[in-house]
């Protein structure tokens, strides 16, 4: 994943997340809206989950999820993907399957 493709301010996290649509499963909670360039993702996983390590394994597998798929996912958004505490019961290719199934709007 680029640094182009990040959200980086905290400004845009909480306008995202407080302003518009949302998509939640056990695991993922994805929030998105429409803007007219490329898309650009950002991932946000609670200090319950784990320590530092936990979450930057968890964080570097939802960007290879998303790098692996960028022709499947729709062109045009902006998603906040906040991770929940379970997604640790999962492996790889389910946390795949249930990322994509929300992420294809």
């Amino acid at each position: 994943m680029k640094k182009i493709e990040i959200i980086k301010s905290s400004r845009e996290y909480s306008e995202i997340i407080n302003k518009c649509q949302a998509k939640r499963t056990k695991y993922f909670s994805v929030y998105y809206r429409p803007n007219n360039k490329d898309n650009r993702y950002g991932i946000s996983i609670p200090t319950k989950t784990g320590k530092a390590v936990v979450r930057n394994k968890i964080k570097r597998r939802v960007k290879s999820i998303i790098d692996n798929n960028k022709s499947t996912i729709q062109k045009g958004y902006d998603y906040v993907i906040i991770v929940r505490k379970g997604i640790l019961e999962l492996t790889f290719k389910e946390a795949e399957k249930e990322l994509l199934k929300l992420i294809n709007i």
